[in-house]
């Protein structure tokens, strides 16, 4: 391991907002994981103790102190997916790997997990695999599923993530912005409130995907407010974000659900519910 790698990535990023997020992500970016030898130096670089980096590394689920394989598949068992048969999906998963949840491939092609949520919960049972989302998986399509991923095939379009039609919850009006897509959809228009400025924002209409382009250069950890830019009303909702407990952002689905999303920058909480008649979000079981 060189030192010089990991003093380059704190130099580029110490001082400035939500730092040891950017960091400890390059680090993950150039290892795989976050080895114990690159957190120590992380640690003499930065002067913020070893025990203080350990609690953000594993206060977010993104970072791994374990090596991963090259393809990362993740199965949901929230109970959203469970109801629709997400256990048999993962135990086929286990079953076509030979490996159980949290354990790597001997050839180290595939690491898999299993989470509580992937934020899709009226599209399951989900399986996510090196960020591509796979919605409704049956269990006969996860050996295609492994089988084009070890390929590197790569997946259509759809596979990429789930297209959404968003609306704003108060004036009802489309935030959809086909003048300027994303991933070749359109994207969805919001207006970013930061640092005393509002700007314009598109977000990927792709769920499972967090492009972005526009808006100011937010550091990460940051949190923004995030308003319709049609009738000028916040998004924030009073609900917390499981992740990291920030506010969360709510817009409506026309497809019959309600997405929100975390306010804090690189932050990948958030979640995609079905809509549930006479009952509000807030009275809404947990599906985490």
């Amino acid at each position: 391991m060189d030192d010089q790698t990991v003093e380059k990535i704190v130099a580029e990023h110490q001082g400035s907002l939500g730092g040891m997020l950017s960091i400890l992500s390059e680090v993950q970016e150039k290892y795989g994981y976050l080895p114990q030898d690159a957190l120590r130096r992380v640690a003499v670089a930065t002067g913020v103790s070893l025990a203080d980096i350990y609690g953000v590394a594993t206060f977010y689920r993104a970072y791994s102190l374990k090596p991963r394989g090259k393809h990362l598949v993740s199965a949901c068992l929230g109970t959203a997916c469970h109801v629709r048969g997400a256990p048999r999906i993962a135990d086929e998963l286990c079953r076509h790997l030979g490996i159980q949840p949290g354990e790597t491939t001997a050839d180290n092609e595939f690491t898999l997990e299993t989470v509580n949520c992937l934020g899709g919960c009226a599209l399951g049972p989900i399986v996510v695999v090196d960020g591509r989302c796979y919605s409704n998986v049956q269990k006969g399509k996860v050996a295609e599923i492994l089988r084009r991923t070890r390929a590197g095939l790569g997946e259509p379009r759809a596979e990429h993530g789930f297209p959404l039609t968003i609306r704003c919850p108060h004036c009802r009006q489309s935030l959809m912005d086909p003048a300027h897509p994303i991933e070749g959809v359109p994207s969805i228009q919001l207006t970013v409130c930061w640092n005393g400025s509002r700007q314009t924002l598109h977000l990927s209409s792709l769920h499972g995907r967090q492009q972005v382009s526009g808006g100011p250069e937010i550091p990460a950890g940051s949190i923004v407010g995030l308003a319709c830019p049609l009738c000028r009303r916040d998004l924030t909702d009073d609900a917390i974000c499981p992740e990291c407990g920030a506010d969360l952002a709510r817009v409506r689905v026309e497809e019959g659900a309600t997405l929100t999303i975390c306010t804090r920058r690189g932050c990948r909480g958030g979640r995609l519910d079905l809509d549930i008649p006479g009952v509000e979000a807030a009275d809404r079981p947990s599906q985490e």
